[in-house]
């Protein structure tokens, strides 16, 4: 494992003291999580044994390691012209460059100046990093220039998880309640310390039936959730093993119950999966006609098929969908001290999710944006733990939250919107959303409105510290979630992220 770096301690160091400053007006702490005048913490769980799960082993190398500053092995400048060219000439040039012992290649520098890029450029190989001169319009700006709904930047590996054979075994436990690290297992004699393993929840038709997920009001193109497509696969790594026992390395975020999944646990590689890349200091925008056209550069940043990667220090202007989109693949991301503003699109559905996750134990920290509809958002299935810490919207045109179809272990920390946040059965919204997820936590929050709701089944959802309105959401008569100190001032941490973050490391 690496160890921190300079940068990661102080930066640690200094959040941290945020976190734990008491507050001159009515200091409070939650009756599910205390700190100690040590800093460390203590859970509450309910009597089925489910507490507040443990969030802070999410980003770049789990938190665990400071983002690298890579050395420059090329640098370019643009030529108005073929700048496309140049740079894919560059990022494959460095993609064939043998990596040091940690998987890196090579840092590429792209001098300030205007860059054109009329199409899409592809890192496909671990280890390489596009850094600019700044993320200001007068330094290093890459436009999507033209037409055409695109991806301006993808950093994509290739291929799927592939499941090792004869290495599936069922979880033994009567019952594992959200935020535990461990399962208990048949057998544990195929499996070592360090294996990448998927906890695996197969979907059940009773469980759909009891979350009622098979009976949305239904309307032209809702389609209710069939059983097949909720194959949960929670990536994780084994820690230790005692006795038939697996100690995993992120926790349980959805509660393991034999009445609604026979669980399992097997070994799992990712051959075309790549690490290390990343990419920083960089000012992207997109060509555009009016405020309404759609025909034009769609997301800056795309991420799939990568794990330990990283987006620091970028602005994104004018893009239809997203500054930053994280495929279902993508995993141990961190993306920091971002911006996304005013997009251009149609102010519809499939628009403006500024910083948008589809993968697993990422990061979103230190954000920005302006007219986005789903600024903070995840999508179908998306498996956590994953973490959007501190995150500022304004000119919101619509709510932060899980969107759709089932988001499991997600913290919103310290998001501050002046638009909704919301975690509700969204019914018949889009072809059947349905219920948006679970283990689903507002810490310290502050909105103009909010509903948080329970699902029927499988877990809670949370609004701890929240600064704004209550709101009965999308229907009336759905469980509510756990609210505490709502309009309250004084939230002691203020951050649960950060509070988690330096517990571990005491």
């Amino acid at each position: 494992m690496r160890s921190l770096n300079i940068y990661t301690t102080v930066f640690t160091v200094l959040l941290s003291t945020c976190a734990f400053k008491i507050a001159t007006e009515s200091p409070w702490q939650s009756k599910l999580v205390h700190i100690k005048s040590d800093g460390s913490l203590t859970y509450t769980a309910d009597e089925k044994g489910n507490q507040i799960p443990d969030f802070s082993y999410v980003g770049y190398h789990h938190g665990n390691a400071g983002i690298p500053d890579v050395k420059v092995v090329k640098s370019i400048a643009p030529d108005g012209t073929n700048d496309q060219q140049i740079i894919q000439q560059a990022i494959d040039e460095v993609s064939k460059l043998q990596p040091d012992k940690n998987g890196i290649r090579g840092a590429i520098l792209l001098k300030r100046g205007v860059y054109k890029i009329p199409g899409t450029l592809q890192v496909q190989a671990g280890g390489v990093v596009l850094r600019g001169e700044g993320d200001q319009k007068e330094g290093t700006r890459l436009i999507a220039t033209g037409k055409g709904q695109r991806s301006l930047l993808k950093i994509n590996g290739q291929g799927k998880p592939v499941s090792v054979e004869k290495t599936r075994t069922n979880v033994t436990n009567n019952y594992v309640g959200t935020g535990s690290f461990s399962v208990n297992v048949q057998n544990v004699s195929q499996f070592r310390a360090g294996d990448q393993v998927i906890l695996y929840y197969p979907g059940s038709q009773n469980w759909i039936s009891d979350l009622k997920m098979d009976q949305i009001e239904a309307r032209k193109g809702t389609k209710q959730w069939q059983a097949e497509e909720y194959n949960l696969a929670f990536q994780r790594e084994i820690r230790k093993i005692e006795g038939n026992t697996l100690w995993l390395d992120n926790p349980v975020v959805m509660e393991i119950n034999p009445k609604y999944t026979a669980a399992q646990v097997y070994a799992y590689t990712f051959p075309g999966r790549i690490a290390e890349s990343g990419v920083e200091n960089i000012y992207f925008e997109s060509e555009f006609q009016g405020d309404t056209d759609e025909d034009h550069g769609w997301i800056a940043v795309d991420f799939n098929n990568i794990e330990n990667g990283w987006v620091r220090n970028i602005t994104a202007v004018h893009f239809g969908y997203a500054a930053v989109s994280l495929g279902s693949q993508a995993k141990n991301i961190t993306v920091k001290d971002s911006k996304c503003l005013d997009p251009k699109s149609i102010i519809t559905g499939s628009r403006r999710y500024s910083f948008n996750n589809d993968g697993q134990l990422n990061l979103f920290m230190n954000m920005e944006t302006t007219y986005g509809r789903h600024d903070y958002v995840t999508g179908a299935k998306t498996l956590g733990p994953n973490v959007f810490f501190n995150g500022k919207t304004r000119q919101s045109q619509s709510d932060i939250g899980p969107h759709h179809r089932w988001a499991a272990g997600t913290l919103y920390d310290n998001i501050d919107t002046d638009g909704d946040i919301d975690i509700q059965d969204r019914g018949n919204y889009g072809s059947g959303h349905g219920w948006s997820g679970v283990t689903q936590i507002l810490w310290n929050c502050k909105a103009k409105r909010a509903a948080v709701q329970s699902p029927w089944v499988s877990g809670l959802n949370y609004a701890i510290g929240l600064q704004g309105q209550k709101y009965p959401g999308r229907f009336t008569g759905r469980p509510d979630g756990f609210w505490e100190g709502q309009n309250k001032q004084g939230l002691n941490p203020s951050s649960l992220y950060l509070a988690q973050l330096a517990a571990r490391k005491k």
